[in-house]
């Protein structure tokens, strides 16, 4: 498996989960709304801490210009 996740791409990310898991521990989103953000937090901090998308894989798209496999 090689990085697709290029800088830019995995800080975004990481600021994006930091800022809704603030929202989450906040309390100013509850239910359902609340368990879809959480989701979606997990997986935008799994995929920048990683620099590895599965969805981009499966759409080709490599924000990462460096091509450096995964050790």
């Amino acid at each position: 498996m090689s990085k697709n996740v290029g800088t830019v791409d995995r800080i975004v990310r990481i600021i994006l989960a930091v800022g809704i898991l603030t929202l989450l521990l906040l309390h100013l989103v509850g239910g359902g709304l609340a368990v879809f953000l959480g989701i979606a937090a997990a997986v935008l901090a799994a995929t920048g801490g990683t620099r590895v998308c599965p969805c981009y894989m499966r759409l080709n798209i490599k924000t990462n210009k460096d091509e450096d496999p995964v050790e």
